[in-house]
């Protein structure tokens, strides 16, 4: 009797003790699965909206920066912001922005030029001019001008070669040669249909990303009068620009199953225009 109650007492786990075990441990499991995963979608997504933050904060900021810029030093007959937008749609705007260089690099022709294609002779120290360097001749007694790429120097006879390209006309001694920062924003949302980004352009030269995963630009202008226009035709009159941009995460929300989006807008005072 003694015997067989010892070995009750050591009997083995019982299967439905193993089967109610088993059912314990695979809810666990379940449950610290949702845990993780739903923990990892927040996670994905703060990431997301982090990025998209990080991306729209630093387009907004460059322009906002050279769009302050724009005008500076720019002479008469010089447009310091030129604009793109089509009125009415969502299509996205580009801004061109114009200033002088800093710092300031510039000279001028002490003999006229015999034809379009001559060198220019210059006065004064050009060791500023750096070949590949995009530069703008100005002719003040017409007020007009062009850029143009200097392809060689001459520091000692203070000469300027332009093989790449012609000028338009022989400019007179006297004319004005400068060095100014143009650059043109847009968004390219057709390189790539599901990434868009905001590029930057700097005179003529290819673009380059500037941030990824922007989706629209739209700019407007305050005139001296008070009118607001997403058109412009005279910068001189621009008194602030208005910039509004739109960022959108990378990879589409999967509990939205949609990108998220964030619309930064900002307004700068153009204070080297606005003066007429």
């Amino acid at each position: 009797m003694n015997m067989l109650r010892v070995l009750r007492n050591n009997a083995g786990v019982t299967l439905v003790e193993l089967l109610i075990g088993a059912v314990i441990g695979v809810i666990v499991t379940a449950a610290a699965v949702e845990v993780y995963i739903h923990q990892h979608k927040n996670w994905m997504i703060q990431e997301g909206v982090s990025d998209l933050q990080q991306n729209g904060r630093a387009g907004l900021d460059e322009i906002a920066e050279k769009s302050r810029m724009a005008g500076y030093g720019v002479m008469e007959g010089l447009e310091a912001i030129v604009s793109s937008s089509t009125h009415g749609t969502a299509t996205p705007d580009s801004i061109t922005l114009v200033y002088l260089r800093e710092p300031v690099c510039t000279t001028s022709l002490v003999a006229a030029m015999s034809q379009p294609s001559s060198e220019l002779e210059c006065t004064g120290d050009i060791s500023c001019f750096d070949v590949g360097q995009w530069s703008y001749i100005y002719d003040p007694n017409t007020k007009t001008g062009e850029f143009f790429v200097v392809t060689q120097t001459d520091v000692a006879s203070s000469r300027i070669q332009h093989t790449t390209a012609v000028l338009t006309k022989a400019y007179p001694a006297s004319s004005q040669i400068y060095t100014f920062e143009v650059y043109r924003y847009f968004v390219d949302n057709w390189s790539d249909t599901l990434h868009p980004r905001l590029m930057r352009q700097e005179f003529s030269n290819p673009p380059d990303i500037y941030s990824d995963n922007i989706s629209d630009l739209q700019i407007e202008y305050v005139l001296t009068d008070g009118s607001v226009i997403d058109t412009l035709n005279a910068s001189r009159y621009v008194r602030q620009v208005d910039i509004t941009l739109v960022a959108r995460t990378n990879r589409e929300d999967l509990l939205l199953e949609d990108y998220r989006y964030d619309t930064l807008t900002t307004s700068v005072q153009v204070r080297n225009l606005a003066l007429h």
